[in-house]
């Protein structure tokens, strides 16, 4: 290990990658600077030393409210759909989306941030400069445009899987929290969910099809108690943000006129038969109230247009308001 740390240290040549980076318009950040994200010093020895910068944000105060979205690259137009819609509407609300800037998950992610005004963040395995995937091309300029593309690696350096790798903990360490969109049980998306763990930082996932492979991992992580489950932006929100200010709003079913009324009528209109009548008494029995609860409640289900005097007493009318 040292002597291959040795052969690097003899071509490595700062001077020409500073020239290098300044002609391509990157720029370098290091610990004690402005722009550097103090947060990434929750990973102690991991900590990068220096960060290439490559774009119009402030890498600090885009990653004071960010969120770090990742998945599958072999996506499903599920999994696409959901990322577009969770980058978009994380960016609506001002908070930064921070990925890989990979196909997939990470492709329509950013581009759904791109669609609103938050800055979004690519961690890329390779330099600034360099375009990978290589049909990124226009992506990554709207990145550098709106957002950033970040690396440890200076220009012209190409990507391998070790890099990859590495990389994912700076997703992780930049953001707030991270959130996997479809993951198969062995998958890059996880190594950086793994990170977030470590990291004590919230770690959410979107559940998929129960059949479908690309959301296996993403399950598994539900069912070890290491992710919690999402459905919305808004939810993903109430893990990271501030506690009391960035609740998700409740999600509830249609209101049915027949929930807008008091217990007690509600009991007396459930008692009531759909086809013959019945009188006071009977229904008063089989809703368990008193017989002038009953006397009470039916003129105002009557007037409601939710029940109707017949020969034998009182019944559901035909068409009535519906109850859900």
């Amino acid at each position: 290990m040292l002597a291959s740390w040795a052969a690097r240290f003899e071509t490595a040549d700062p001077a020409r990658d500073l020239a290098e980076g300044e002609r391509c318009g990157a720029r370098l950040v290091i610990p004690g600077d402005s722009e550097w994200p103090t947060q990434l010093d929750d990973l102690g020895d991991r900590r990068p030393y220096a960060l290439w910068l490559h774009g119009e944000a402030d890498l600090r105060f885009s990653c004071l409210r960010s969120v770090a979205v990742v998945g599958s690259r072999a996506a499903t137009p599920y999994g696409t759909h959901v990322a577009t819609e969770f980058g978009a509407g994380l960016s609506e609300r001002g908070w930064t989306v921070v990925s890989g800037g990979a196909y997939g998950i990470d492709g329509a992610v950013h581009r759904g941030a791109l669609a609103c005004e938050a800055p979004t963040v690519a961690v890329l395995a390779c330099g600034t400069d360099v375009t990978y995937p290589s049909a990124h091309h226009d992506l990554f300029a709207a990145v550098r445009s709106q957002g950033l593309l970040v690396s440890e690696s200076p220009m012209g350096v190409r990507p391998t899987r070790p890099r990859f790798l590495i990389r994912n903990r700076l997703i992780a360490a930049l953001s707030r929290g991270s959130l996997v969109i479809e993951a198969a049980v062995r998958s890059g998306a996880l190594n950086t969910a793994g990170h977030a763990v470590s990291l004590n930082r919230v770690l959410a996932v979107v559940p998929g099809p129960v059949t479908s492979e690309t959301s296996a991992g993403c399950h598994r992580l539900i069912r070890q108690g290491k992710a919690v489950c999402v459905t919305s932006p808004e939810e993903m929100i109430e893990l990271v943000g501030v506690m009391g200010d960035d609740l998700a709003p409740e999600q509830r079913g249609p209101v049915f006129p027949h929930d807008l009324l008091n217990s007690e009528t509600r009991r007396v209109l459930e008692a009531m038969p759909i086809r013959i009548g019945v009188g006071p008494a009977t229904i008063a029995v089989t809703a368990g109230v008193d017989m002038e609860t009953v006397l009470s409640c039916l003129g105002g289900l009557a007037a409601a247009g939710y029940v109707e005097r017949v020969p034998k007493g009182w019944r559901l009318r035909s068409g009535g308001p519906s109850g859900g």
